[in-house]
């Protein structure tokens, strides 16, 4: 049987009955306490104004080393993150896979880049490969190429810049580092998500991506590669890869992603007097994003595939998609992904139905992962209607379940 529902407008059939605005469903992992602090939480992140006054605050206070650690990790910390170790993560592992619900352990913390810190980070992203191995609980990896290697030289090789002899050294260690987590990623059977970054690093990434690929993406993709599509030129880019990857005879594992960077990819641009990367508006993003989705589902013979999105729309789209081509909702080639604490309308709807979903559960310790803290905060004030929407599901959840103790 299909359904139809309204998105924004637009009547797609899904392949499902799935509705994100099922609150019973998204919130049926949630107790009345918790879903009180849940309440409590988002109504503080509607205020732009709270939310950096607030994050300037706790960072200050951690950096004067004063009492606050505790108050950080029973509020946002414990919303948005696992836990500061992977043992203690094991708690949002379990919570999300009795929904069905895949976890992604994603090592939060930002190194110090230098060949020490990159060692450990190397060292830690193998223990997430560990913890993996074996476990359908966990059914993919992450890193960032920056936590491995150091960002200055990153840059310089994708300038063509000619690099000492310390510096060649130094970058195939990182080029090692890589190797390494990809090889064990390869041998474990556990797919790993290499993250995209700034775009002026991006070219130096992208080679290392492929590189993994033509090794270890034979049988089934395990190396992913990662899309930002709010940059114009994603699409073409995805298409070329493709292309390769046929042509090479491998699997492209592609991750695709709105992006990140917008703020910081304009003011360069700007400041340098080069083309700016991205999208002229959301709209154009959305498009891209939308037509990547249609691409990737009509070439799965080589793609295998995570739509990275908040997106409702997006979500719907995809749905239709794999309804239009036959693509059951368990294909493993094909998966959803939202991070830990936002849009649990989508992941846990999504899941019910059947859809492969997993959630990115960022780790480590409080103080180190503070700037991540800070940024999901302020991405749901800046996200048009993102916190607003997530504030008045948690509404309608909470009205849901006063009427339903009186009837």
């Amino acid at each position: 049987m299909r359904y139809i529902y309204c998105v924004n407008s637009m009547y797609m059939n899904v392949g499902a009955k799935v509705s994100f605005d099922d609150t019973a469903v998204a919130f049926e992992s949630k107790s009345d306490a918790e879903l009180y602090k849940l309440y409590l939480l988002f109504k503080m992140m509607n205020s732009n104004t709270l939310v950096k006054v607030g994050g300037n605050l706790l960072n200050t206070a951690l950096n004067l080393h004063l009492p606050v650690k505790f108050i950080i990790k029973q509020t946002v910390f414990n919303h948005f993150c696992g836990g500061e170790t992977i043992e203690e993560s094991e708690r949002a592992i379990q919570e999300l896979s009795q929904y069905n619900i895949g976890t992604i352990l994603d090592y939060s913390v930002e190194g110090e880049g230098d060949e020490k810190s990159f060692d450990a980070t190397r060292d830690e992203l193998l223990r997430t490969v560990k913890k993996a191995r074996g476990q359908a609980l966990i059914p993919f990896s992450v890193f960032k190429i920056t936590g491995l290697i150091d960002t200055k030289l990153l840059e310089k090789v994708q300038a063509r810049q000619e690099l000492s002899a310390d510096e060649r050294a130094a970058f195939e260690r990182g080029r090692d580092r890589v190797h390494a987590i990809c090889r064990w990623c390869h041998e474990a059977k556990v797919p790993v998500f290499i993250d995209a970054e700034e775009s002026w690093i991006q070219e130096s990434i992208d080679n290392l991506a492929y590189e993994m690929m033509a090794l270890y993406n034979k049988e089934r993709a395990i190396v992913y590669n990662t899309y930002q599509m709010y940059r114009h030129d994603r699409l073409d880019v995805i298409r070329r890869d493709y292309a390769t990857a046929v042509k090479e005879g491998y699997y492209l594992g592609a991750k695709l992603v709105r992006g990140a960077y917008m703020e910081k990819e304009r003011k360069r641009a700007q400041a340098l007097g080069y083309p700016d990367p991205i999208n002229p508006t959301k709209e154009a993003s959305d498009r891209l994003f939308d037509d990547a989705l249609r691409f990737c589902v009509a070439h799965l013979d080589h793609i295998y595939f995570c739509a990275g999105t908040h997106n409702e729309q997006s979500s719907y789209l995809l749905m239709e998609l794999m309804a239009e081509h036959n693509i059951a909702s368990d294909d493993r080639r094909v998966y959803f992904s939202q991070l830990y604490g936002m849009s649990d309308n989508l992941s846990y709807n999504l899941a019910n139905s059947g859809y492969n979903v997993a959630k990115y559960v960022p780790y480590g310790p409080v103080e180190a992962v503070m700037p991540y803290l800070l940024r999901r905060a302020n991405e749901n004030t800046a996200i048009a209607g993102q916190s607003s929407r997530e504030f008045s599901l948690i509404q309608n959840e909470r009205k849901r379940r006063r009427f339903a103790k009186q009837g």
